[in-house]
């Protein structure tokens, strides 16, 4: 994490990018500039329209106030059952583990959240799950979960396998991406004889993120009995076109990864940029459905604060 790219002028000298092209990047944003050198090696040199480049790149167009985006799209912080707690749907519950993320993405719905910085540990909130029967399943979010050591996930794990009410386990996740490497033995070995079964939802919006090494890597995850699903969202000039989105469907269901979500993008203040409308993203999901077996099509949903589950679009 150390190696990532926290500078504007450093991104910009590694990309080549030319005086025209720097006067569009926003060069004091609220949301850090936070790109893995891995992910930043991938992207073309002197533009700014590779699809990895859009994702993280603070551009000025994050200064356009827009109607209907505001600080928070999903509404939180009205769920917070303890600091680190969000409880929004019957049986399971959310813990914000960590501020910390291996990659900043520019579209993020909690970049404006108020993290939990003091208390250190998790006892308020493992107190709250252990008397809450009716939570089947934990997730663990952020920030992301993986930016905390295996040496805490250790202990919230084993916390959490003392209470017989937790059948599932979820990490919410962009780290192998961007940091494959943070698969390793000793976090792998966190998985074995759990109570629970564990699941990963990836975040992977298009094709261009994946290489081998990042498959080696959940690969070990599965052979630790992990299930994989990825869930992403529909970005302007990222990934809505139907050859992009079939490519990464098919990349995904190859290598045993469950295309879970498409996200209608969350109305987050300076996201506007991003956003692409609900009618071509049905139009997306027809034509992708039409080359693909059902089960490599993704759900096609919005978050709408308040709803009893995702709210299906398609």
């Amino acid at each position: 994490m150390r190696q990532n790219f926290t500078q504007w002028e450093k991104l910009s000298d590694f990309l080549e990018l030319d005086a025209l092209k720097r006067e569009f990047i926003h060069k004091t944003p609220h949301f850090p500039l936070n790109l893995p050198y891995r992910l930043a090696a991938k992207i073309a040199k002197n533009t700014l329209d590779d699809p990895i480049l859009k994702q993280f790149l603070p551009t000025l167009a994050e200064l356009k106030t827009s109607p209907g985006f505001i600080l928070d799209p999903v509404q939180d912080a009205q769920f917070r059952k303890a600091p680190k707690l969000l409880h929004k749907y019957q049986g399971r519950a959310l813990l914000v583990c960590t501020s910390a993320c291996a990659m900043h993405c520019r579209f993020c719905f909690r970049q404006n959240f108020a993290y939990e910085t003091q208390a250190k540990g998790f006892e308020k909130e493992l107190e709250q799950i252990a008397e809450d029967a009716s939570l089947q399943e934990i997730i663990l979010s952020g920030g992301d979960p993986l930016s905390l050591s295996n040496h805490t996930l250790k202990h919230l794990m084993d916390s959490l396998s003392q209470l017989k009410h937790i059948r599932r386990l979820r990490f919410h996740t962009r780290f192998p991406i961007g940091i494959p490497e943070r698969i390793d033995e000793g976090f792998l070995s966190l998985f074995e004889n759990r109570p629970f079964r564990s699941w990963f939802v990836l975040h992977i919006n298009h094709p261009k993120e994946l290489d081998q090494d990042v498959f080696t890597h959940l690969d070990a995850l599965q052979r630790q009995g992990v299930m994989l699903l990825n869930q992403w969202v529909l970005l302007k000039e990222v990934n809505d076109s139907p050859a992009v989105l079939k490519e990464l469907c098919e990349l995904l269901v190859n290598h045993g990864i469950f295309p879970y979500y498409l996200h209608q993008l969350d109305r987050v203040q300076g996201g506007a940029h991003f956003e692409v409308s609900v009618e071509r993203g049905k139009e997306l999901i027809e034509e992708i459905a039409k080359s693909l077996p059902g089960y490599a099509v993704p759900k096609y949903v919005r978050e709408i604060a308040g709803e009893a589950n995702k709210t299906p679009l398609f």
